[in-house]
């Protein structure tokens, strides 16, 4: 705004004075210059929107169980029509308004609704579910009767619109720096204006015609207030909150297609400086995809991984202790067993569900014959809390059972009595549960997860809405589930160790399990810590103080934990945390931690809407990527930083000093504009889209507490603008002598070689900004484009101001002689900021 008026009121009295066109040049160029920033700013925000748009259509690719025409498939949210049976479960969210037609213990959390806390049970009474609340509990079926903005959700978002992304952290302290630097840009600029004019004034003392003005007296007065416009230009750093959205914009497409999708702008800039990962285990460390490959079923212990194992063991078992763990397997579970269109079986629900079921289908077992052999009376589905899941059966030869399936030392503590090799129900004594217990933890110190069967006959008198009873159980057998460690991902917790970030493992598996596992992955050491969730829980202030730095593993975590933890390492360690989850009961700390990353394959939709990264591929290698693309933001910007405030020091001193000392300065509007442009806007495209390399992870995080503008740039900014200024000095002095300049063009030609020289000075400082402590700033610079595209932009644009728009930028062309100085002054300042690179901070 500062430069408009200044351009109208250029216009104005050039136009008066000297006539059109000759007196329109000064202020066309500031008005051509302004035009240029803005559309440059408009452009660049407005990619950015788009971006955002394709983000917003990411976000949204949500896929149900739906059932339709018959068969089981999965559906976007967005294919939902009214007639569909929807299959929803504990953590979905409910995607379009319908009816409850059956389903177990469901709890809807309508907060994001009606803004009630407290849950509500849908069941037949009362059966209305609606698009945008979230299944807290249970599972259940529902017809869908109205989508799109037909539904409740629907009516209520047609009254709001989205709003936009807020500033990130990194902004908000750099947006300090600008007013602060505008101020002193601001108050050099008064200064300058009150210099000069009191240089006019005392001249006219002298010749005693300070009561005589002319038009030309006016015309310099108003050249004054033009300079000291341009100070204030060149001084307020309008290009650094664009820097930074430029490189956060340029990390997120990048990241996109490295399998990571940003949710918001700060979570890029903010996993740069995490210095601890809390990860969970499975689905993000391992592979989630499942399989039984260790049985022990009435006490005999059987390699069932594959089908002959699994029949094997079928055919010595006693036939009442098969029916009990059939009936057992298909029917306390989460999971269907469907044949989808082509008539192929598919197996649906969760890993360990699936895992399980499959399990059954390999000992022969029938899902459908089984499902009607007997009716379901009362489901409870598993929750993290309990871990564990219950069903009531109704026996077809009357009477009820109960089946339930869980962690396997919660279960198992449930059970008092167990089957024997013969198919007898026999009382556990200390000896047998021993014996068990000992093959827990064999089984869980070969990485597997073990689940524990049992039932219990309760007789007829079971009513629908008692609980299903907590003990009395007779154990069926142990299953040991292989989860696989996904590839690659003890080579990135490796590259996390050297980057100086702790990782974590935060599991609700069982203690030996979660240790095999993190052994494997590397991320239990040998002075590491492995504790159990409820240990946890018992300890105090001073105990957590002591063992947190130590921790490495904690199993058998319940929510709480894990979001103590977080809150732990956030408030007394001051560590940056990033966490990931993918169920809902991880989103308090996803919520907690600095950023939350959900899978995006295995999570839920509560997870999603928690976290501020979503991982595509749910693979921990992504994460060590999304970190090293948030270093690279953070280190761009400060390169950026480090660059700007060199010219901006340079250009405010030569001009403060020249002003007071010799009555005019050396630098016009035009030029300083031109200056300005280079730092400002091309200098935040050049530097802020350096991709980022591999020794990013080879320092250590940043942190919570670290400055922005560190000592080493400041060493690097203070050796640079002395240089510089050093060498414009000379010129303005010296420069006459030095080049044998006479005749009347002489200060024209002068003029036009400080400003050739200072503009060289900053093209070869920008190659000297790609690295802020490395000598060698020139390694990988054809692989950055952009880099070279605006670098030689510069200088062609250079050299077409200089020889072809003199007139507009008082400039006059120069001979080669006068080229080569001015770009070999430019060039010394790289040995000299290489030299600066010597000096210890």
């Amino acid at each position: 705004m500062i430069l408009a008026f200044c351009a109208f009121v250029s216009l104005l009295v050039g136009i008066m004075t000297e006539g059109w066109p000759k007196g329109a040049h000064d202020g066309l160029g500031i008005v051509a210059s302004i035009l240029l920033v803005v559309f440059v700013t408009a452009t660049s925000d407005y990619k950015q929107s788009l971006q955002f748009k394709d983000l917003e259509k990411e976000k949204k690719k949500i896929t149900v169980q739906v059932t339709r025409d018959g068969f089981r498939q999965k559906l976007s949210i967005y294919d939902l029509l009214p007639g569909d049976i929807v299959h929803l479960s504990i953590g979905d969210l409910v995607p379009a308004d319908g009816l409850f037609v059956s389903g177990f213990s469901v709890l809807i959390n309508e907060s994001s609704l009606t803004g009630e806390s407290e849950p509500v049970n849908v069941n037949a009474v009362n059966p209305f579910l609606l698009s945008g609340t979230k299944v807290q509990d249970g599972s259940c079926k529902m017809l869908v009767t109205t989508v799109g903005m037909r539904t409740q959700w629907g009516k209520l978002m047609a009254t709001l619109s989205e709003g936009g992304d807020d500033e990130t952290p990194l902004q908000v302290k750099l947006n300090g720096v600008a007013t602060i630097i505008g101020k002193i840009g601001l108050f050099f600029a008064v200064v300058t204006f009150a210099v000069l004019v009191q240089g006019l004034f005392s001249r006219k003392l002298q010749e005693g015609s300070h009561l005589i003005w002319s038009g030309d007296e006016a015309l310099e007065i108003l050249e004054f207030f033009a300079i000291a416009v341009t100070i204030v230009v060149v001084a307020v750093p309008e290009g650094l909150p664009l820097a930074v959205t430029l490189s956060l914009a340029f990390a997120m497409k990048k990241m996109m297609n490295d399998r990571a999708l940003v949710r918001h702008l700060a979570a890029c800039e903010t996993m740069g400086s995490a210095t601890t990962i809390c990860s969970d285990k499975t689905g993000t460390l391992t592979t989630n995809h499942m399989t039984v490959v260790k049985a022990c079923i009435c006490g005999k212990i059987k390699d069932v991984g594959t089908s002959k194992g699994a029949s094997n063991l079928s055919s010595e078992l006693p036939d009442s202790s098969l029916r009990v763990l059939l009936q057992s397997i298909f029917n306390n579970t989460g999971g269907e067993v469907v044949k989808n269109k082509d008539g192929k079986i598919e197996l649906l629900g969760t890993p360990t569900e699936t895992a399980i079921l499959e399990f059954g289908m390999l000992l022969g077992g029938d899902f459908e014959a089984e499902r009607q052999a007997s009716k379901v009376v009362k489901v409870e589905p598993f929750n993290s809390l309990k871990k564990r899941m219950g069903v009531v059966l109704e026996l077809p030869e009357g009477g009820f059972r109960v089946h339930c399936k869980g962690a396997s030392e919660i279960v198992l503590a449930a059970c008092d009595k167990f089957l024997s090799p013969d198919g007898e129900v026999v009382p556990l004594d200390r000896a047998s549960i021993d014996l068990l217990n000992g093959i827990i933890e064999r089984f869980a110190s070969e990485a597997l997860r073990t689940l524990c069967l049992a039932y219990m006959e309760v007789g007829n008198e079971f009513s629908a809405e008692s609980p299903i009873p907590s003990s009395g159980y007779t154990c069926i057998g142990i299953v040991g589930i292989k989860d696989p460690v996904r590839p690659g991902v003890k080579e990135s917790v490796e590259i996390c160790r050297s980057a100086g970030i702790t990782v974590r493992m935060v599991t609700g598996d069982n203690i030996n399990t979660a240790k095999a596992i993190a052994r494997e992955c590397g991320i239990l050491t040998d002075g590491g810590l492995a504790i159990e969730g409820p240990e946890f829980r018992e300890k105090s202030e001073e105990e957590l103080q002591k063992i947190i730095p130590k921790l490495q593993v904690m199993a058998r975590s319940s929510p709480m934990d894990k979001h103590t933890l977080v809150k732990q390492l956030r408030t007394t360690f001051e560590e940056v945390v990033a966490v990931t989850g993918d169920g809902t009961n991880d989103a308090p700390a996803l919520h907690e931690a600095d950023i939350g990353l959900a899978m995006g394959i295995a999570g839920t939709e509560v997870a999603k809407e928690s976290a501020d990264v979503i991982i595509l591929d749910d693979n921990f290698s992504t994460i060590v990527t999304v970190a090293k693309w948030g270093r690279s933001v953070y280190l761009n910007i400060q390169k950026f930083v480090q660059f700007q405030l060199t010219v901006n020091v340079v250009a405010l001193v030569v001009n403060f000093s020249s002003a007071c000392l010799t009555g005019n300065t050396p630098l016009t509007a035009v030029q300083l504009l031109w200056v300005n442009m280079i730092m400002d806007t091309l200098g935040a495209l050049a530097l802020a889209t350096e991709p980022p390399n591999d020794d990013l992870m080879k320092r250590t995080p940043v942190g919570r507490k670290g400055n922005f503008i560190t000592n080493v740039m400041w060493r690097n900014i203070l050796g640079q603008s002395l240089y510089q200024f050093v060498i414009i000095w000379f010129l303005q002095t010296r420069g006459k002598e030095a080049f044998q300049l006479v005749g009347p063009d002489s200060d024209l030609i002068l003029n036009t070689l400080i400003f050739n020289s200072f503009v060289f000075c900053q093209v070869f400082n920008e190659i000297s900004s790609r690295e802020m402590e490395k000598i060698n700033v020139f390694k990988g610079i054809l692989q950055n484009y952009v880099f070279v595209t605006v670098l030689s932009c510069t200088v062609i644009f250079q050299i077409i101001i200089i020889e072809f728009l003199g007139t507009f930028a008082s400039t006059s062309p120069l001979s080669l002689q006068q080229w080569f100085v001015s770009v070999l002054l430019g060039f010394l300042g790289m040995p000299i900021s290489a030299a600066l690179k010597f000096i210890p901070v």
